[in-house]
């Protein structure tokens, strides 16, 4: 079952003006080491960045002090992404039911995407809206 779904999509070149600045505080030294001697590093960068916002947003957990940190870009022995869940939102995604994560980065011509679905068990049932709208079939 989906748990949740996240987008998000960065603009390169605004995204590569506060860069510089802001690097520490959103990535870990592991996802800066993984991207260090490539070419297309500010590109790989935005990527691991909207993956990151999308999680978030998957989770429905916002951006709080540090939450960036706290997902973690890593790469699977085939290359393919993975998402690492560190301090508090490792028991936030437990409590959401959360049991796999997908994700998949894209950048092309100035712009960097990510998607990120949760997949797992919900442990309250979800609340379905019973008002209809004249014509509505359900």
């Amino acid at each position: 079952m989906i748990v949740g779904i996240g987008l998000d999509i960065v603009e390169v070149a605004r995204w590569s003006r506060v860069l510089a600045k802001i690097e520490a505080q959103v990535f870990t030294p592991r996802e800066l080491a993984d991207c260090a001697g490539r070419v297309d590093r500010e590109d790989a960068l935005a990527a691991r960045f909207a993956a990151k916002e999308a999680c978030l947003k998957a989770l429905r957990a916002g951006i709080r002090q540090g939450a960036l940190r706290q997902v973690e870009l890593v790469s699977a022995p085939g290359g393919a992404p993975e998402i690492r869940l560190l301090g508090a939102l490792v028991e936030q995604a437990r409590e959401s039911g959360v049991r796999t994560a997908h994700v998949s980065l894209s950048h092309q011509q100035g712009f960097a995407a990510a998607v990120v679905i949760l997949e797992g068990t919900r442990s309250a049932a979800l609340a379905l809206e019973t008002t209809s709208m004249p014509g509505d079939t359900w």
